[in-house]
């Protein structure tokens, strides 16, 4: 599963239109940083500068009986505090890792001198500290860090989400526009290739997209259009060989040499069991209407129906709930499979018919030579015959393509499978 997700155009195309989308909002961020850190940092200067010249003037024009209730108000109303500096102070330094912060220290040491210092936290107390000097006496002064760090606003990381979600919700329509029509194509071949005739594709959307639906509606259209012509002529013909054959028929019972009538009398029965699986092919097998039927009563009447030859027939049949089928068309594939069965299964054949699963079971076992893994599906083809396998047996190729047929048109499945004590195991799926 991960690889099929992986390998799809459609999860391809999504994650490279994220990494495209997340690396352009990564380098528009880096960029809006750096472009906004000059100015935002000259402004956090500007004020720690206007804040310590402030404080000094104010401590300074002050009565020495007013500076108690001067620096109480500065607490107060601004949320400034300010200490004469203490030998055994503890400092803790301004982190280092903050490029802003050391722009602003270098840009307050220009304006204010160099021997100013700065803190983190002093004796406890978390601010941003600056020292200042009045005459040889210093003195630190504590600005609130709200005010010169300013967080990311929660509304506007709430709007960025938004955006970023909306990007990925739009690049993944975008892929889908671009993979569900190859999808689609996808699918239509696939039938196709499974002998089925697909709906036709839409024809709409870009013309890249357009011009290909179209081609493969004609290829479709034409490919129908050959199999119908195909079934018509080969009905055709095989109706017009009738009329000759029974001709032959005829003239064989009257031979007077009893090795030549037996001999003409076999072949003119192969000849019609040939012809016959032709008409049978080329029947238009769509037009039988589903008709709800019992399937151990119709697998028990065919298989009846061989108890007159010299095999085994061995039907092991379960309780299974009447399903909808074309009778007509199932009974044709069930015949076909017996059929192959005496010809190639080694005198023993085992009819199985089980439910499970919301399917219907129909297995028909032999004990002949099997059909190798690799040829399996090919003999569902028609006109297929494994000629190192069927030794003196002749045959038009039809049998199996018909069993297919009739599990295509059931929508169904229809397998070929080796058998636990060798052999061939036939088995038909078709949907309760």
């Amino acid at each position: 599963m991960k690889n099929v997700f992986y390998g799809s155009l459609l999860s391809r195309a999504f994650l490279l239109i994220v990494v495209l989308i997340t690396a352009s909002l990564a380098a528009s961020l880096i960029l809006f940083r750096h472009a906004e850190q000059e100015p935002r940092t000259r402004q956090m200067a500007q004020l720690v500068v206007s804040v310590v010249n402030l404080t000094r003037a104010a401590v300074l024009s002050a009565a020495p009986e007013w500076q108690g209730a001067l620096l109480s108000e500065l607490a107060e109303a601004e949320g400034l505090r300010l200490h004469i500096s203490e030998m055994d102070e503890l400092l803790d330094p301004l982190p280092e890792q903050s490029a802003e912060l050391q722009l602003m220290m270098d840009k307050v040491r220009r304006s204010l001198g160099d021997n100013t210092r700065f803190a983190g936290r002093r004796n406890g107390v978390e601010a941003l500290w600056v020292s200042f000097y009045i005459g040889h006496e210093e003195f630190w002064v504590a600005l609130p860090r709200e005010r010169i760090e300013h967080p990311v606003s929660q509304v506007l990381l709430m709007w960025g989400i938004v955006v970023l979600l909306l990007a990925l919700l739009g690049a993944y329509f975008i892929a889908r526009q671009v993979a569900q029509p190859l999808r689609n194509l996808a699918l239509a071949a696939k039938k196709v290739g499974q002998g089925e005739m697909p709906h036709p594709l839409p024809e709409q959307g870009v013309s890249e997209v357009v011009d290909v639906s179209r081609a493969f509606n004609q290829m479709s259209a034409d490919l129908a259009a050959n199999e119908r012509e195909r079934a018509i002529v080969l009905a055709g013909i095989s109706h017009d060989l009738r009329t000759p054959l029974a001709r032959v028929r005829l003239a064989a019972e009257l031979a007077a040499d009893e090795d030549l009538r037996a001999g003409l009398i076999s072949d003119v029965v192969q000849m019609d069991a040939v012809i016959g699986q032709f008409l049978d092919y080329a029947r238009l097998d769509e037009s039988e209407a589903l008709v709800l039927t019992d399937p151990g009563v119709l697998v028990t009447e065919v298989a009846q129906s061989f108890r007159a030859t010299a095999v085994s027939v061995d039907l092991q049949l379960k309780t299974v709930a009447a399903v909808a089928v074309r009778p007509l068309l199932l009974r044709r594939a069930l015949v076909n499979l017996l059929d192959n069965a005496i010809k190639y299964g080694g005198g023993e054949i085992t009819v199985q018919l089980e439910g499970g699963d919301g399917k219907v079971f129909l297995s028909v076992m032999d004990k002949g030579a099997g059909i190798p893994a690799g040829l399996r599906e090919s003999v569902k083809r028609p006109f297929i015959r494994l000629a190192d396998a069927r030794t003196d047996v002749t045959g038009s190729g039809l049998g199996l393509a018909i069993v297919a047929r009739a599990a295509r048109l059931h929508h169904g499945e229809f397998q070929l499978e080796e058998c636990a004590g060798g052999g061939l195991v036939a088995r038909l799926i078709l949907p309760l």
